[in-house]
This record gives structure tokens, sequence and C-alpha cells, in this order.
């Protein structure tokens, strides 16, 4: 079992930034790629960004290339999103997720919210 745990949403105006944390506990952080998801109202959940394992590698979702960054450092067991130049339609709950197989995510934090003004 892996527990997740994010922190870092909040309001914040067009333009401004956020940098998101996902703190993981239970097994070895860092045999899981992780990926942050969101997810806005009345909307389906869709992928934002992942990274591989050792971080070497990540993946951005067309509507965040430029402007946001996922990172991690296992030492720490966490991972990060920070979300720069935002804009109203970033508005959603950002959840952070453990891929326990290949393209499929087993374990999901609670989700923290984003609220971007315009």
């Amino acid at each position: 079992q892996v527990q997740l745990v994010e922190s870092g949403g909040g309001l914040v105006q067009a333009g401004g930034s956020l940098r998101l944390s996902c703190v993981a506990s239970g097994r070895t952080f860092s045999a899981y790629a992780m990926g942050w998801f969101r997810q806005a109202p009345g909307k389906e959940r869709v992928v934002v960004a992942t990274i591989s394992r050792g971080g070497g590698s990540a993946y951005y979702a067309d509507s965040v290339k430029g402007r946001f960054a996922i990172s991690r450092d296992n030492a720490k067991n966490t991972v990060y999103l920070q979300m720069n130049s935002l804009k109203p339609e970033d508005t959603a709950v950002y959840y952070c997720a453990a891929e326990t197989v290949a393209g499929a995510y087993g374990y999901w934090g609670l989700g923290t919210q984003v609220t971007v003004s315009s």
C-alpha cells in the first residue's frame, strides 16, 4: 500500500504560480512512476503530467506544456508540480497518483483544490 497526501493548492490570480506537493508513505516511493491529474467541475479527470521512477523522463499534457513542471525527490518521498502562468481554465482538483501497472495508476491521493481567478 502507498498513501499519498497532496498539499499546496489554493486561490490565486491569473498569471500567478502555485507549487503542489505530494508526500508518499508506505512502500518504496522510488519504485513508482508518479503522475499529477486534475478534474474540473463537470469534467472527467485528466492527466496533467507524469514522471518516471528516477525523475529522468516526464510527460506533459499539451494544455500545460511550458507552464507546469513536474519533479520528484525520492529521498523525501515527494513529487512536486510547479505551476506558473496559471489560467482560469486550470481551476480543478489536483490529484497525485502512483503507477502500479504500466499505464495504470492504482494509488491516489484525496486531491487539493486549485482555483484561478480572472
